[in-house]
C-alpha cells in the first residue's frame, strides 16, 4: 500500500456569470504575482546600487524574505491600498499568485547558485494580460458535490457544471481511498479545466506476466520501433491540419488585431478567427495525447520491462528542418505516460543514457560505428555483415541493456523527469570536463559572490 498525488483533470460548463468570475480570480493571482515581483526587483536593485557606492555590510537595505508566508503577509498590509477590489474574489487568488512567485524566486535563487539540477533558470519576469490563465484554491470549500456528479464546487464561484462525469473521483472519494488536496483551474484553448491534485492510496500489483522487454526506439519517419519487429506509424495530424491553419493564419492577417503603440483593440472577427486556430490546436494536441495513451497503455499492460531513450528533445527541435516533425510525435510526453503507468501496474521503466549509442552499435556482434549519417536508414556492420534497418538495431540494443544490466550499462530505473546534468556552475571537474578544478580563491570569491543577493533569506 502506497500513497501518491494524482490529477484529475475535468473540461467545465461555466455560465456567463461563472466564467466573468473564473477570469476575476485568474486576474488577481496575475496582480499578486506582478506586484509581489515589483517589491521584490525594487529591493534588489536598491541594495545594487547602494554597492555601488560602497556600501556594505549592516549599512546596505534590509533584504526583503521572498518566502510566501512573507510576501502573504506584506500583501495583507497594503492590499487596501494596491487592490481595493480585492474583496470580489477568494483569498486564494492572491496567495496562489504569491505562492507561484515564491517557487519562481527559489529555483532562479538556487539555479544561480548552481545548486539546481537542469538548464539555467532566469529571472521571473512580468506577466501580461495575454498570460496563461489559471488560479489555484488550497483551502476553503472546493471538491466534488454529493448530489450528483456533474457539479465541482468552488470558492467564490459556488458549483460550476463540469462536461464531463466526474464518477472515476467521486467513487475514490466516497470510499475513502482518495484525498482531495487542491484544485486548479485553467483556460485552455477556448475551454475552462479543473484539475483536482488527490491524494490516491494504491497497492501495487505484482508482475502477473512473465518476463517481457522491449526496446523502444523513437524517430520521425516512424512514431516508434519496438525490438520486437512492430513498427508504430506516425500519425500525421499537425500535418493535415497545416491547410486549415495556413487559411485562418492568413484570414486572422487581413482582420484587425491589436497594437499596443496606438491602443487599437482587435475587432471580433479577428477574435473569432483566432478562437478558430486555437481549438484546432486543441484538436491537434488531443488527437496526438490519445494515441499516445493508447501506445503507452499496450506497452505497459504486454511486457513487463520497457526501455527508453533519454533524448535531449529540447535540443532536437532546434534543428528548423525537423522541428515541427520532432514536436508532432510528443517524444518527452511518451516517456512520462510510461513512467506513470508503469508505476501503478507494478511493471519497471528503464531509461538508457543518453549517450548510449543505440543507433551506431551493431545488435549482433556489438561493434559500435565511428560515423552513422542520419540519412542512413540501414545499419550494415562492416564487422559481421549483418544488415537491418537503423530504428529496428536501435531499439534491439535498447533492450539488450537490461540483460547486461550493470552500473556501465547505462540504464537507470525509473530516472526522474528534466535533464539529469547539473548547472554549468555545479559541474564535475576535471577529465570530465576537461576544466581543472577551480581554487580556493576562485570558490571563495564565488561563494562570496553569491552569499547576499542570490541566496533566499526565507
Amino acid at each position: 500500500m502506497s500513497t501518491v498525488l494524482q490529477a484529475y483533470r475535468f473540461a467545465l460548463d461555466p455560465t456567463c456569470a461563472q466564467e466573468t468570475a473564473l477570469r476575476s480570480h485568474c486576474g488577481g493571482q496575475r496582480f499578486a504575482f506582478n506586484w509581489g515581483l515589483a517589491q521584490v526587483r525594487a529591493n534588489l536593485d536598491q541594495r545594487e546600487a547602494e554597492r555601488s557606492y560602497g556600501v556594505t555590510g549592516e549599512q546596505l537595505t534590509p533584504a526583503m524574505s521572498w518566502s510566501a508566508y512573507s510576501l502573504r503577509k506584506d500583501w495583507n498590509q497594503v492590499k487596501g491600498e494596491a487592490a481595493p477590489w480585492w474583496g470580489e474574489n477568494s483569498k486564494e487568488a492572491y496567495s496562489s499568485g504569491l505562492a507561484n512567485l515564491a517557487t519562481a524566486l527559489t529555483n532562479w535563487s538556487s539555479s544561480r547558485a548552481g545548486m539546481r539540477k537542469g538548464s539555467r533558470v532566469r529571472f521571473p519576469r512580468f506577466k501580461g494580460k495575454r498570460a496563461p490563465l489559471s488560479c489555484r484554491f488550497t483551502t476553503g470549500a472546493f471538491g466534488l458535490v454529493d448530489t450528483d456528479r456533474r457539479h465541482v464546487k468552488l470558492p467564490r464561484i459556488g458549483m460550476v457544471r463540469t462536461h464531463e462525469s466526474t464518477r472515476k473521483l467521486a467513487r475514490r472519494v466516497a470510499a475513502g481511498t482518495a484525498r482531495i488536496r487542491s484544485a486548479t483551474i485553467t483556460f485552455r484553448s477556448g475551454r475552462w479545466f479543473v484539475s483536482f491534485s488527490v491524494e490516491v492510496e494504491r497497492t501495487d500489483p505484482a508482475p502477473t506476466l512473465p518476463e517481457s522487454v522491449v526496446g523502444v526506439d523513437l524517430g520521425v519517419k516512424s512514431l516508434a520501433v519496438l525490438s520486437t519487429g512492430e513498427v508504430v506509424p506516425k500519425p500525421k495530424h499537425l500535418e493535415h491540419a497545416q491547410r486549415e491553419l495556413r487559411r485562418l493564419g492568413r484570414q486572422a492577417a487581413r482582420r484587425q488585431g491589436p497594437d499596443r503603440r496606438p491602443g487599437q483593440q482587435p475587432s471580433k472577427r479577428w477574435r473569432q478567427t483566432q478562437a478558430r486556430i486555437a481549438r484546432l490546436h486543441a484538436y491537434v494536441a488531443n488527437a496526438r495525447r490519445d494515441g499516445l495513451h493508447k501506445l503507452s497503455t499496450r506497452l505497459v499492460r504486454s511486457h513487463t520491462v520497457v526501455v527508453v531513450e533519454d533524448l535531449n528533445v529540447a535540443g532536437m527541435v532546434r534543428n528548423r528542418r525537423l522541428a515541427r516533425h520532432i514536436a508532432g510525435v510528443g517524444m518527452g510526453e511518451l516517456r512520462r505516460q510510461l513512467e506513470y503507468k508503469a508505476g501503478g501496474s507494478g511493471r519497471r521503466v528503464h531509461v538508457a543514457d543518453r549517450w548510449y549509442p543505440s543507433s551506431k552499435t551493431c545488435s549482433g556482434c556489438g561493434v559500435v560505428k565511428a560515423k552513422l549519417r542520419l540519412s542512413e536508414r540501414t545499419f550494415v556492420c562492416e564487422s559481421c555483415g549483418m544488415s537491418i534497418d537503423r530504428d529496428l538495431n536501435a531499439a534491439r540494443n535498447l533492450a539488450a541493456l537490461v540483460e547486461a544490466s550493470s552500473p556501465s550499462c547505462g540504464a537507470t530505473e525509473n530516472e526522474p523527469d528534466g535533464n539529469p546534468c547539473q548547472t554549468r556552475t555545479m559541474r564535475a571537474t576535471g577529465t570530465a570536463t576537461g576544466r581543472p578544478a577551480p581554487g580556493a580563491g576562485q570558490r571563495r570569491h564565488r561563494e562570496a559572490s553569491t552569499q547576499d543577493t542570490f541566496v533566499d533569506v526565507s
